[in-house]
């Protein structure tokens, strides 16, 4: 099977879409701006599931489902809420359809809803008229809760699961006693973000603030993860908000307190979304093909015979049989391809293509010699094993390929990371070099939106980390405590 598609040096852009058509991820669908995933990667979506949805119930939370439409009023009661998402909302206004003259179908103008209702675009509003419901007093906080659901923003420029008009995705949604639970709930799950993107995704990232100019609408502060892809800019990987007092504000959800006294509940938000699958092809895959970290790919290992006759290949079969077994059993996936109907160098390329991390050749020689040839997709070397405690290799292989694609990521990330001191050198990194900046800014929004305008570089995050150093303002030249992350970005 032939490769051709785009190498990311003519045409990164170009050779994100054929790897996520090619390897079949996805395609465009019939709806404009939305898009169908195709079995393989929805299989990585939910391996991304399987693994945020443990650690969500580790840290004490539980899943539910709200309502996929929300009455227009309910938009209209956090001024900053609706403003941030009035542009983007699908906007639901007749409940029926009926034969029109002339054929077909058409809206029935006699079914007017009395309200609009908004296809969810992001459900606090929804879900804080539903925790007025639940919480009468300090006994029934924390509410700790999560949606596994769909969303739809609408987009006109897309790109498969960067940006589509409707996406999957996971919010979690909680209710708080103190200003003090809700700060450290927003923080805690940020890191949990960060340590799914790091030791699963193999994708380092940076943690931090967001500034006010790129901040949640209706937040009082939105922590991110910023990861930054290959061709240079950097792609939030997640939030987590601290919505202060304003939505239960906004929908009048008030407790009573140890003090006996009547307050408004403290709220955090947080989500990530099928982006993920984006960011990992962005920040591992290779001009021969998707490259999946282990602990994410839907298949681990394949096998394939090499072979001429039949009765060779039941050879191969009998020795495989039990080393497919052994390694099920250490929870690795492992599929053994003797369809017949594609040659061995047709199953080597499609499985490159797919980003199997290991991949096993098997022959009538290697049975003689009780050994397999084995080759690893993050690196294309190859190498011979023994058949003997073959699983514990191939267990320790996938290991390594995980830390390996993690490394190269983080080696990436380093040497694309540079300070900035007069507005040339910004501008000069920014054209010529891309990747994250550390320059100083004046902290004010007006400045920020001005290097935007001039650059279309965004402060992607303040990172918590970051060493506190006065300097001079990049654009204008006021006074600055720190420097912050700049980028361009997707």
């Amino acid at each position: 099977m032939a490769k051709d598609f785009t190498t990311r040096e003519e045409d990164y852009s170009k050779w994100y879409n054929d790897i996520v058509k090619k390897a079949d991820l996805a395609e465009n669908s019939a709806v404009r701006g939305c898009m169908v995933i195709k079995p393989y990667g929805y299989a990585i979506w939910e391996n991304m599931q399987a693994a945020l949805d443990k650690m969500f119930k580790d840290t004490g939370h539980v899943n539910a489902y709200f309502p996929l439409f929300i009455p227009k009023s309910f938009l209209c009661k956090e001024a900053d809420h609706v403003e941030g998402f009035a542009k983007e909302c699908a906007v639901i206004t007749h409940y029926r359809l009926k034969n029109a003259p002339n054929g077909g179908v058409m809206v029935d103008p006699e079914a007017k809803l009395e309200e609009e209702l908004i296809v969810r675009p992001t459900s606090e509003t929804i879900i804080w008229d539903t925790y007025k419901n639940w919480i009468q007093s300090y006994r029934d906080l924390p509410i700790l809760c999560n949606q596994w659901a769909n969303v739809v923003r609408w987009e006109m420029r897309t790109r498969l699961f960067l940006r589509t008009a409707e996406f999957l995705w996971q919010e979690g949604h909680t209710a708080h006693a103190t200003r003090e639970e809700a700060l450290i709930e927003a923080e805690k799950m940020l890191n949990v973000y960060a340590d799914f993107a790091e030791n699963f995704m193999a994708m380092p990232v940076l943690t931090g603030v967001k500034s006010p100019n790129e901040r949640f609408a209706g937040a009082e502060d939105t922590y991110c993860i910023e990861a930054l892809m290959q061709d240079g800019k950097a792609l939030q990987a997640g939030t987590s908000h601290f919505l202060g007092q304003n939505f239960a504000k906004a929908f009048d959800v008030k407790f009573l307190n140890k003090e006996n006294q009547l307050d408004y509940v403290w709220a955090t938000s947080w989500g990530v979304s099928t982006r993920l699958v984006g960011a990992l092809i962005m920040s591992h895959s290779d001009d021969h093909g998707l490259v999946l970290p282990p602990k994410l790919a839907p298949l681990q290992v394949v096998i394939i015979p090499i072979y001429k006759t039949e009765e060779q290949l039941q050879a191969i079969r009998e020795k495989v049989t039990s080393l497919s077994a052994e390694l099920k059993s250490k929870n690795i996936s492992v599929k053994f391809d003797d369809d017949d109907a594609k040659r061995s160098g047709w199953k080597f390329n499609e499985y490159e293509l797919k980003g199997v991390p290991v991949r096993i050749a098997i022959g009538p020689r290697d049975l003689e010699n009780n050994q397999v040839e084995i080759a690893r997709r993050d690196t294309l070397e190859k190498h011979t094993a023994s058949f003997d405690g073959l699983a514990n290799h191939i267990e320790t292989l996938l290991t390594d390929i995980q830390q390996n694609i993690f490394n190269k990521a983080l080696k990436f990330r380093e040497e694309n990371t540079r300070k900035a001191d007069t507005w040339e050198e910004f501008v000069d990194i920014l054209d010529n070099k891309g990747g994250f900046i550390l320059a100083h800014w004046d902290g004010t929004t007006e400045t920020e939106e001005l290097i935007k305008e001039k650059t279309k570089a965004t402060i992607r995050v303040i990172p918590f980390d970051g060493e506190k150093e006065e300097g001079k303002c990049i654009l204008t030249g006021k006074a600055s405590a720190r420097r912050v992350v700049f980028a361009r970005a997707y």
